[in-house]
């Protein structure tokens, strides 16, 4: 399935720096010990601004629920509706989330509390996106 090329600002750059040299890093806060996605200029938790880094972690998680797509204003995505959309929790910190289609997984099959692990896509020459694929 296409995806949209990411467009990063200097907020996010960073995590987009390491999902183009196939790692995960969330946006950590030292202060407080915190981790949140999506990165933004100050901790959520702290306030603060100066303890800012990004964490490497390990690219696993879990399937915490789903949707199907049916009608999406993505242009890129309309030829590939209907279309998964799958809740995906980070195996280090449950409140981290993402979006996946989970490539290769058949509509309205997804199996809800399964594990995956991160692959990546590339959507440009050069240029990847995160993605996640169940694995037993």
């Amino acid at each position: 399935m296409p995806k949209p090329v990411p467009v990063p600002d200097e907020t996010d750059q960073g995590f987009w720096d390491a999902i183009n040299e196939r790692r995960l890093a969330i946006q950590n806060c030292t202060e407080c010990n915190r981790m949140q996605m999506p990165p933004i200029a100050r901790c959520v938790a702290c306030g603060s601004s100066d303890h800012l880094e990004w964490k490497e972690v390990e690219g696993k998680g879990r399937v915490n629920g789903w949707c199907v797509q049916y009608d999406t204003r993505v242009v890129v995505l309309k030829e590939n509706q209907p279309f998964n959309t799958a809740i995906i929790e980070l195996a280090e910190d449950s409140d981290i989330k993402f979006f996946s289609h989970l490539p290769g997984v058949a509509v309205d099959e997804v199996p809800v509390g399964a594990n995956v692990e991160l692959i990546f896509e590339e959507v440009e020459p050069g240029r990847l996106v995160p993605e996640w694929q169940v694995v037993s």
